[in-house]
């Protein structure tokens, strides 16, 4: 139940190392009213990957029809596959009262921003290049060269944060995930969405 509540769009976006995915699963841990979006792919599924699960595996002609038709709220190519975010199951969940969290990058955000003006935009960083190097660094599955084109797109990235409503420094994901529970939690209570208590509408 929710008392009349329409549910409200949260985009969630990072440099590779900022813990994106780690502070993604604390919220969900946290709150009970909340869909995490599952993107589209024209990518073979990995090992133990489940459609409808981890993505929505479809074809690329399948993909181009999505595009065609405005069923996806944005959509990039990389490395020869396509990834986008279909509208209809963040829809559906919207109008039943539940929240939405999408985490994606920054171009499909700027996408998802401009269809949705009313998302709520968050961007995830650790406290320092520093410190974000240093997990790179800590997961040892990149190479040199890997790691330094990732801080390269990370301050390509960083350049867009303004495009944001609220940066959230994940120096300790706990932490974290309180300030962006904070942000979804006032959000909720905005005026425009809590009117109709008083009015009776």
């Amino acid at each position: 139940m929710n008392n009349g509540e329409k549910g409200r769009l949260f985009v969630i976006s990072g440099p590779s190392g900022a813990g994106k995915s780690t502070l993604v699963a604390r919220l969900l841990e946290r709150l009970d009213n909340v869909y995490f979006s599952v993107s589209a792919t024209t990518r073979e599924p990995r090992h133990g990957e489940t459609d409808g699960k981890d993505y929505f595996f479809v074809s690329h002609d399948k993909f181009r029809e999505m595009i065609a038709g405005g069923e996806l709220l944005e959509y990039a190519e990389y490395v020869g596959n396509y990834y986008g975010t279909p509208a209809g199951p963040c829809d559906e969940m919207l109008s039943r009262g539940r929240d939405v969290i999408l985490d994606i990058e920054t171009q499909g955000a700027a996408q998802v921003m401009k269809l949705r003006p009313d998302a709520i935009s968050m961007f995830i960083f650790p406290k320092s290049f520093e410190q974000l190097e240093e997990r790179l660094r800590l997961r040892k599955t990149d190479s040199e060269k890997k790691i330094l084109a990732r801080l390269a797109q990370a301050r390509i990235e960083c350049r867009r944060a303004e495009m944001y409503k609220y940066i959230i420094i994940n120096d300790r994901v706990e932490t974290a995930a309180d300030e962006a529970e904070a942000v979804i939690t006032a959000e909720k209570c905005r005026t425009v969405n809590r009117l109709h208590y008083l009015t009776g509408d």
